[in-house]
C-alpha cells in the first residue's frame, strides 16, 4: 500500500511561479526539478541588479513571462492565470500581494481547489493596518505559506495563522559550489599582502549604496582607532556611495586601514576573504550577505531592530557566530567589533559555530527535504 501511495505523489505536477528568476536561488531551483518535478515559470521585473539564472542549467524549459508594472506598487505577470488551467495539481507562486495575478490566480483556484503555496518573507512586522488586512486576506487564500524565517512565523501565528499552515523553508546561497570551496581554505597572508601589517580585518560585502549605512561603520572604526584599537576595513563591492565613503575615512585619517576592493564574482576569492576575516560588519539590513559570509566561517554583526531587518539576521546566534548592535548607533557597534577582532578569541571555535548554522538549516538539502514533506504529504 505504502509503494502505491508514493507512485501516486510522485505524479502530481508541480508548477512554480515566481517573480525573477534570481541566480542565487538556482541551487534549489534545480533540486526542485530534480527532485519535485516542477516546472518553472518567471516574471521579468528585476529586482535591483540580481543575475539571472541559467536556463541551459535545467533539464526542462524554463518559461519566461513579461511583467507589467501598474500603479502603487502593484504589478501583473502576463499570461501567468492561463497557467491555472493547465494540468498541474501543485503551484507555488512568490508570495507577494503587489503583484495583482497572483490575487487573480488564487480566487480562480477557489471551485478548482488545487493545491497552492506561496513563497516569500510573509510579516515584516512594521506593516501598517492597510497592509496588515490585505496580507491577511491574501495569505488566507492559499494552502500553505513557506517563510524564511521563524520571527515572521511568530508574527504570523499572532496574527491569527494557524501554525501548521506556516512553514519555515529558510533561504540559500549556491551552497553545493561554495561547500567545495569551504573545503579547501586555509589561513593566507591576503590581508597582510594589501595592508602590510597584522592587523584584525573587518569585512564587508555588497552595493554601497545609502541603505547600507557604511557610514556607521566607519564612525565605529574612528572610536576604536581614537581608543588605539587597531584594525583594517575590507570593502568588497562598488556603488554610488563609494566617493563619500572614501571622503569619510580621509576626514578621520584612515585611509591606511582601508581597501576598497571594488565588485568581484570569483568565489573562491570572496571565500578567501572572508574565510581570512575577523568579523563581516552589514550596518544596515543583513540579507544574504549573512549568509555568504558564515558559509565561510566568519561572524556577523547587523543591527539589532528586527522588523528593519531581512529574514537572514536569524542566522545570528548573538555573542556566538556574530552579535547585534543597536541599530543606528556606532559607539555599540564599536563594542560589537571589538569583541570580533579581540585576538585572544579561539577564532576556530567561532567558525564552526558559523558553518553548523549553515549546514543545518540555510542549504536548499534542507529546503528540498521540507518542500518534499509539505507538498507532498
Amino acid at each position: 500500500m505504502k509503494n502505491v501511495k508514493e507512485n501516486t505523489m510522485s505524479k502530481k505536477k508541480v508548477a512554480c511561479i515566481f517573480n525573477y528568476p534570481s541566480h542565487y536561488r538556482e541551487n534549489i531551483f534545480l533540486k526542485m526539478e530534480q527532485g519535485l518535478g516542477c516546472d518553472f515559470y518567471f516574471g521579468n521585473i528585476e529586482e535591483g541588479n540580481i543575475k539571472k539564472i541559467n536556463p541551459q542549467s535545467f533539464t526542462k524549459p524554463i518559461h519566461q513571462l513579461k511583467t507589467k508594472k501598474l500603479f502603487s506598487g502593484f504589478s501583473w505577470i502576463k499570461g501567468m492565470v492561463s497557467i491555472l488551467f493547465k494540468k498541474y495539481d501543485i503551484y507555488i507562486l512568490t508570495a507577494d500581494p503587489f503583484i495583482l495575478s497572483n490575487w487573480i490566480f488564487l480566487i480562480l483556484n477557489i471551485p478548482l481547489r488545487k493545491d497552492i503555496y506561496v513563497w516569500g518573507h510573509g510579516w515584516y512586522g512594521r506593516e501598517g493596518k492597510g497592509k496588515s488586512i490585505l496580507k491577511k486576506i491574501f495569505f488566507k487564500l492559499s494552502d500553505g505559506i513557506f517563510l524564511y524565517g521563524n520571527y515572521a512565523k511568530e508574527l504570523m501565528e499572532a496574527e491569527g495563522f494557524h501554525a501548521n499552515k506556516l512553514h519555515v523553508v529558510y533561504n540559500s546561497l549556491d551552497y553545493d559550489a561554495q561547500l567545495k570551496i569551504r573545503n579547501t581554505l586555509q589561513p593566507t597572508s591576503i590581508y597582510k599582502d594589501i595592508f602590510k601589517n597584522d592587523y584584525p580585518v573587518i569585512i564587508f560585502t555588497g552595493r554601497l549604496t545609502k541603505v547600507k549605512q557604511l557610514d556607521l561603520l566607519i564612525n565605529a572604526h574612528y572610536l576604536l582607532h581614537k581608543k588605539d584599537i587597531k584594525v583594517n576595513v575590507f570593502i568588497l563591492g562598488d556603488g554610488p556611495e563609494k566617493r563619500t565613503l572614501q571622503a569619510l575615512v580621509k576626514k578621520y585619517g584612515l585611509e591606511a586601514h582601508y581597501c576598497f576592493y571594488g565588485a568581484c564574482y570569483d568565489e573562491n576569492k570572496i571565500g578567501e576573504f572572508y574565510y581570512n576575516s575577523n568579523v563581516c560588519v552589514s550596518p544596515g539590513n543583513v540579507g544574504l550577505t549573512g549568509i555568504h559570509a558564515m558559509t565561510y566561517g566568519c561572524p556577523v554583526i547587523a543591527h539589532n531592530n528586527f522588523p528593519n531587518q531581512m529574514p537572514e539576521f536569524e542566522a545570528i546566534k548573538d555573542g556566538i557566530n556574530g552579535m547585534f548592535f543597536e541599530e543606528g548607533n556606532p559607539e555599540d557597534l564599536s563594542k560589537c567589533i571589538l569583541k570580533f577582532v579581540d585576538l585572544s578569541m579561539n577564532r576556530e571555535h567561532i567558525r564552526t559555530e558559523c558553518f553548523n548554522v549553515i549546514d543545518t538549516y540555510y542549504n536548499p538539502d534542507y529546503q528540498i527535504k521540507l518542500l518534499n514533506k509539505v507538498i507532498l504529504k
